[in-house]
């Protein structure tokens, strides 16, 4: 993967005077609409390239109809300079046998088909969930340090695959710069995830001696953080989020939520039974990540004069009002009426456990 800052060589001048043209994948939908609009709006961009499976009501941008994981894409970016790359299924609810294989397929895709092309740049959008939630964390982390998440099958899997994908770029395709964002906990208009389901159960999980430090990312700054990426103005490793984190003290009173605390053990060993048996998407592991800290710095943004508009308390808000009138127990949408009987983390329920457990046991046997 390149490293932070560039040669500042005439060639490199030159090419920071011309207007790039960027294509976007995922443009139809969700970050990449977001990213598509924002930089067809821009001046200093000649011509956006949307790319998805489907057109968008993006405007005044060139539509390309094209699967990202189709090799056939090669053929449909011709003179674009950078590829900001954001066509990955989040979805907690997508199926486990296809999604891996089409984010990693699709990624490795736009790599070798934007090597083949010429295209200079590729950014590409992880997480900083990469990093590894653990009680030994410094606070904040910094953007080198190494990837101690753990691959178990669930999103983060794929995001570690993509992260092996950018680092082994710089090595099969000298020519090509690759950079990569990590966010912190996204949140605002159309993000659904694990951690945000954490704030539709009733009350917020908390282990026992555990010490959380909550950090979200508005998407709004992860748009101006990409354009920043897109248009070369940061490079390399690359971490997002709002400055500093939130004690969970300071979670609950802005909330407005009451805690429920257990024991490390039966949070983890519920999460894990659950799991198993099918009741909730996510693995015990994602547990981790509401109960020991992984904050991020924004280091390479904040030199290059980037700054959130949004901070965390206020980010915590638009979460707040965004999951207003939903419900989950463990990651697992339910109704209002299943969801007063207990309480739920990211990724465990705690009340009603035994019943969810013999209702899916009576299921598989019918």
């Amino acid at each position: 993967m390149s490293s932070p800052g560039t040669a500042d060589t005439p060639a490199v001048r030159s090419r920071r005077t011309r207007r790039p043209v960027i294509a976007v994948t995922g443009a139809a939908s969700g970050l990449g609409q977001a990213v598509a609009a924002s930089l067809a709006g821009r001046s200093d961009v000649a011509k956006v390239v949307a790319i998805d499976d489907r057109r968008g009501d993006v405007d005044g941008v060139t539509w390309r109809v094209v699967d990202v994981c189709d090799p056939a894409l090669a053929g449909r970016i011709g003179k674009i300079d950078t590829i900001v790359h954001l066509d990955v299924d989040a979805s907690i609810d997508a199926r486990r046998d296809e999604r891996p294989g089409r984010n990693v397929r699709g990624t490795q895709t736009v790599i070798t088909a934007a090597a083949a092309k010429g295209v200079r740049r590729v950014v590409l959008v992880t997480s900083a969930m990469v990093y590894g939630a653990s009680p030994d964390n410094p606070v904040p982390l910094d953007e080198d340090a190494p990837l101690r998440a753990m691959p178990d099958g669930s999103f983060i899997s794929d995001l570690l695959e993509i992260e092996q994908l950018a680092r082994r770029a710089s090595l099969s395709h000298p020519g090509l710069s690759v950079t990569v964002l990590r966010p912190a906990t996204v949140v605002g208009p159309g993000i659904d995830s694990i951690m945000t389901r954490h704030f539709e159960a009733p009350r917020l999980l908390v282990v026992r001696d555990s010490h959380p430090r909550w950090q979200f990312c508005h998407i709004d700054d992860l748009v101006s953080a990409i354009e920043m990426a897109a248009l070369e103005q940061v490079t390399g490793v690359v971490t997002v989020g709002c400055e500093g984190a939130m004690e969970q003290s300071e979670v609950e009173s802005v909330s407005g939520m009451r805690r429920i605390e257990l024991p490390s053990a039966l949070a983890f060993g519920t999460a894990e039974r659950l799991h198993r048996i099918g009741v909730i998407p996510a693995p015990a592991s994602d547990l981790q990540y509401v109960v020991h800290p992984w904050v991020v710095p924004s280091t390479r943004l904040l030199e290059a004069g980037w700054r959130p508009t949004f901070d965390n308390p206020t980010a915590l808000g638009v979460l707040l009002e965004q999951v207003s009138g939903h419900h989950a127990l463990a990651s697992r949408r339910v109704g209002r009426r299943d969801a007063a009987v207990g309480a739920a983390g990211a990724a465990v329920a705690v009340v009603g456990t035994a019943a969810l457990v013999r209702r899916a046991r009576k299921k598989r046997r019918g």
